[in-house]
């Protein structure tokens, strides 16, 4: 029986990246509960004054002996602004990954999947101002007057006087920034699928569509998932693109009831304010505690990606097996 020596070098190195991986997995944690600590001792201030009403009030007001601070309205606005993004975004991602991964030419596959990645590289400040100074005058003379024009006060939705920095406006600025993330994680991993699942389909007389549908998405479901969670959690922490385009209105008037009305996010509020809140007072406590909300919803976001994309693995696992 033939038995394998170790040399003394090759235990050694496997050591060393034992613990170079354990410390590097340890400054993660280390890092995240830095940033809960900080974020939790910074707002305990607006937290003992406000109590829970700090997640379910709508009243803003910075003025000295009038202080009071509610968080509802951002939230919202956050969920809101993201969601009607995401909408936009993920129908567009994946007919781009799709076109890149099935259809697209050789020749035009590469040059355009390289424009599609400098496009996510783009700064997001660089997005506001072309909103701001290009894009927002479309959105406002040929969706929002016509929308307004055509329903009027009547629809709940499309009340209020278009002027084009508004909700409507940062979420398709902002589904414009997150379409080329997600189209290119989506076209490598549809890429990634195995010919022989194409070529399966192909022998049985399955037309293109029916290849992706049977083939190529079965496959990618895990990964498509993840490819959207990323953008989502793009879409929640966006800061300069949205607060130069969303119409930062603060208190009860940011409640987000309408496309055409100003709102605010919990990143933009938090960029607008925090260079006017003086150091230990209640406002810089609250603008804290905006913060630990904000971070305690990405790291909700991220939980629930996993669970659905274990979700996916397990079920596909199962259907295999079946």
């Amino acid at each position: 029986m033939m038995t394998i020596k170790m040399k003394k070098g090759s235990s050694i190195t496997d050591k060393i990246f034992k613990y170079v991986a354990v410390g590097a997995a340890t400054y993660v944690l280390v890092i995240i509960v830095l940033i809960v600590i900080n974020l939790s001792t910074g707002s305990t201030q607006v937290w003992q004054k406000e109590g829970i009403s700090f997640l379910t009030g709508s009243d803003w007001n910075s003025v000295d002996g009038r202080e009071s601070y509610g968080a509802a309205p951002y939230i919202l606005g956050t969920l809101v602004n993201a969601g009607i993004a995401m909408a936009i975004s993920i129908p567009l991602s994946f007919g781009i990954a799709m076109f890149l991964s099935e259809l697209a030419p050789k020749l035009l596959r590469t040059p355009l999947a390289m424009i599609i990645e400098l496009l996510a590289a783009i700064p997001s400040v660089v997005y506001g101002l072309w909103g701001l100074l290009v894009f927002r005058s479309y959105i406002q003379n040929w969706i929002e007057i016509p929308l307004h024009n055509l329903f009027g006060d009547q629809s709940i939705i499309f009340a209020g006087t278009p002027f084009g920095l508004d909700i409507l406006t940062a979420s398709i600025v902002l589904a414009i920034m997150i379409v080329p993330t997600i189209a290119s994680i989506s076209k490598e991993i549809m890429l990634a699928v195995p010919n022989s699942q194409r070529e399966a389909a192909y022998m049985l007389g399955a037309t293109k569509w029916e290849v992706f549908r049977i083939a190529v998405l079965p496959y990618s479901k895990s990964g498509l998932i993840g490819a959207i969670i990323l953008g989502l959690g793009r879409a929640v922490g966006e800061t300069m693109a949205v607060t130069m385009l969303i119409g930062n209105a603060t208190g009860a008037a940011a409640f987000p009831s309408s496309l055409f009305g100003p709102g605010q996010t919990l990143s933009s509020i938090m960029a607008n304010e925090f260079a006017e809140a003086s150091q230990g007072g209640l406002h810089l406590a609250a603008l804290i505690g905006i913060g630990l909300i904000l971070f305690l919803l990405a790291f909700a976001i991220n939980i629930i990606a996993h669970l659905l994309v274990a979700k996916v693995i397990k079920s596909h696992e199962g259907a295999v097996l079946a």
